[in-house]
Order: C-alpha cells, then sequence, then structure tokens
C-alpha cells in the first residue's frame, strides 16, 4: 500500500524547517566572529593609545633653559616666580588631574587630522581652514594685589587651541611676563613640550612694589613656541592696564591671544611651486618670487635670498638655496630644486623656506619660514594636499611668511 512521505511522520521536521535552522545557525555564528573581532580590535587600540600617552603632553621643566627666581626692579621690588602662595587655594588641581584626558583628545584629534588630510581637500575644507587661520588660541591667568605685603601677584594658570608652530604639528609653549612700560625686566614659565592645551600653573611675585607705582603699570603676556635651533616664534599676545582691574582680591581673566604687535604680521610673501612625480620618487620646489619683504637693513630695504631645507623624521637631510638679490623687497628668484623622496618616507617628510636678509657685516637675518608637509598650518596643508593629488603637475601658491 502507498503512504504518502510527507503524511507518513507528522512528528518529523520538513525540508523548510531545517533550512530555516540552517540560516539562523549561520547568521548566528557569523555574529559570534564578528564581536570577537570587535574586542580584538579595541584591546589592540587600547595599547597604541596607551603607548601613544606616553610621548603626549608631557611637560619639559626646561629644555636647557635658565630659570629666573628673582628679579630687581626699578621701582625698588623684586619678582619671585615661586609656588602657590601659602593660604591661597590652588585654582586648577582639577585642571591638573584632567591634563591626561587632555593629552587623549590631543592625541585623536591629532589622528582624525591625520586621516582627513590622505584625501584632496573639498571647498568645505578650504572654507574651515580659512576660518581657523585666525584663531590663535586662548589663555587664563589671575592677578591680584596684597596691600600688607607690597605685593603683586600674577598666576599663569593655562592655554588652550593653541596654533601649531612647529612642522611636528605641535608647539612648545612658554610665557614671558612684563609690566610696561619697562621690558627690559621679565619673568618666564616653563616650556611644555609637545602640547597645545598647556597647564603651567604656576606664580609670580612682584615684591615690594608700592601701588601707586603698580596701577601705572600694563600687564603684558606674550606666549611663544620654544626653538632650540633658531629664535622662539611668537604665539599671541594679552595685556591689560592694571588701573582697570580690581586688585583687592585675586581676580580671574579669560582672554584671547592677539597677534603679536612685533611686525610678525607683515613679511611679506612668497610664491613657490610644488611638483610631486612618484614614479621617480622626487619633488621639485620652484621658488619663483616674493613681494612686500620687511626691510632688515638700516637703508629700508633688504638683500633677500631663500633656504629650502628637507626635513625627515625632525632630522636635516639637504640644503639649497638660491641666489642674493641686491636691495629688493621684491625679488624675482625663478630658481628650481629637485629633492628624492622615496613614496614610503613621503608622509613623515617636511620642506622649510626660510628668507633670509643677507648681511656683510653680521649674522644674516631670518626674515620669515614656511613649513610644508601634512602637518603644517592650514594654507600650507592645502598646497602639500594639492601637489599629491595633481602628480606630475607643478601646483603654485602664495605663502604668508611667519617669524
Amino acid at each position: 500500500m502507498y503512504r504518502d512521505p510527507e503524511a507518513a511522520s507528522p512528528g518529523a521536521p520538513t525540508r523548510d524547517v531545517l533550512l530555516v535552522s540552517a540560516i539562523i545557525t549561520v547568521s548566528l555564528s557569523i555574529t559570534v566572529v564578528l564581536c570577537g573581532l570587535c574586542h580584538w580590535c579595541q584591546r589592540k587600540l587600547g595599547k597604541r593609545y596607551k603607548n601613544s600617552l606616553e610621548t603626549v603632553g608631557t611637560p619639559d621643566s626646561g629644555r636647557g633653559r635658565n630659570e629666573k627666581k628673582t628679579i630687581k626692579l626699578p621701582a625698588g621690588g623684586k619678582a619671585v616666580n615661586t609656588a602657590p602662595v601659602p593660604g591661597q587655594t590652588p585654582h586648577d588641581e582639577s585642571d591638573r588631574r584632567t591634563e591626561p584626558r587632555s593629552s587623549v583628545s590631543d592625541l585623536v584629534n591629532s589622528l582624525t587630522s591625520e586621516m582627513l588630510m590622505l584625501s584632496p581637500g573639498s571647498e568645505e575644507d578650504e572654507a574651515h581652514e580659512g576660518c581657523s587661520r585666525e584663531n590663535l588660541g586662548r589663555i587664563q591667568f589671575s592677578v591680584g594685589y596684597n596691600f600688607q605685603e607690597s605685593t603683586l601677584t600674577v598666576k599663569i594658570m593655562k592655554a588652550q587651541e593653541l596654533p601649531a608652530k612647529d612642522f611636528s604639528g605641535t608647539s612648545d609653549p612658554f610665557v614671558k611676563i612684563y609690566l610696561l612700560p619697562d621690558k627690559k625686566h621679565k619673568l618666564e614659565t616653563k616650556v611644555k613640550r609637545k602640547n597645545l592645551n598647556p597647564h603651567w600653573n604656576e606664580t609670580f611675585l612682584f615684591e615690594g612694589f608700592p601701588y601707586e607705582k603698580v596701577v601705572q603699570r600694563i600687564l603684558y603676556l606674550q606666549v611663544l613656541d620654544y626653538d632650540r635651533f633658531s629664535r622662539n616664534d611668537p604665539i599671541g599676545e594679552v595685556s591689560i592696564p592694571l588701573n582697570k582691574v580690581d586688585l583687592t582680591q585675586m581676580q580671574t581673566f579669560w582672554k584671547d591671544l592677539k597677534p603679536c604687535s612685533d611686525g610678525s604680521g607683515s613679511r611679506g610673501e612668497l610664491l613657490l611651486s610644488l611638483c610631486y612625480n612618484p614614479s621617480a620618487n622626487s619633488i621639485i620646489v620652484n621658488i619663483i618670487k616674493a613681494r612686500n619683504l620687511k626691510a632688515m637693513d638700516i637703508g629700508g630695504t633688504s638683500d633677500p635670498y631663500v633656504k629650502v631645507w628637507l626635513m625627515y623624521k625632525d632630522k636635516r637631510v639637504e640644503k639649497k638655496k638660491t641666489v642674493t638679490m641686491k636691495r629688493n623687497l621684491n625679488p624675482i628668484f625663478n630658481e628650481s630644486f629637485a629633492f628624492d623622496i622615496p613614496t614610503e618616507k613621503l608622509r613623515e617628510t617636511t620642506i622649510i623656506i626660510t628668507v633670509m636678509d643677507k648681511d656683510k657685516l653680521s649674522r644674516n637675518d631670518v626674515i620669515g619660514k614656511i613649513y610644508l608637509s601634512w602637518k603644517s598650518g592650514p594654507g600650507e596643508v592645502k598646497h602639500w594636499k594639492d601637489m599629491i593629488a595633481r602628480p606630475r603637475q607643478p601646483v603654485a601658491q602664495w605663502h604668508q611668511l611667519k617669524a
């Protein structure tokens, strides 16, 4: 007698049920494997951040600079760099505890910016770069006067969002403190290495300083980037007349940094082109011309020439220079220099261009500099990205010379 196979065993699973079960089992297996990979990646990334944090944001207490503990002022007082004043509550203990967190944030921002730089910039990126060019960061400080001890106290707390002045994409900031109009006597904070959000928490005492003379002074703070091999680069400045401050108690201020009034913003411009040839592993730098260069000589002119340094991982590799143009603030050079740069080393390469003033009787003066790399300023980064995006084509761009 014939029996229908499907009706023969009502309790047995059908083919459709088996197929659905197999699909569910495979999906669950894939999910488990992906979860395992995610945990593995997180552990790897965690190790990378931990290792990186050991080298990011570490303060440098000296870097070869001598600390000035006391300065005798013409007014009869003295300035002392000291620890927090006894009996005065530290304002920034919480800030000190959060300093490693700010280092993590700097690292993440740095990694993110490197990833964004891998592709040619869009119009939105260029607009964003144009806006950020004006941001010099800000500084927090406090000031007060002790009438019983005739002492002016200035505390430099911290700074935020400082611009990168070094070709490595960071800065080594410190602060100079003046009581204008006296610029002969100054005090300085310690240098904070590779830190765009430094915490100083240093207190300076101007002892034996009569109140009548204090209110005639202007507190002037200048933030600079320490440079071991050349002049320190000015980042920004803040000035506040002390006669407009209630000095009877410590007053804390947040002030935006302004461009330094030492002429660093009017050093002139340089037109140059970059041409990258990936097959030949070379970059051709063409120094075309300059305009409105700063006059460095007594006669109101300069004798400019241009030095081009090839750097790899903070080490100088090769130097070339143009001829000197006599008594010319708008020189035309039109000189090209070729540098051999393997593709795998391109990301760690920096080209430093320095416009110099030739002087026969003394040391040659620096008119201004340009740093070209993945991690320079907005305009320099744009030029570098355009060069990579258009291989074998000269890409020309004007650059503002910086101190």
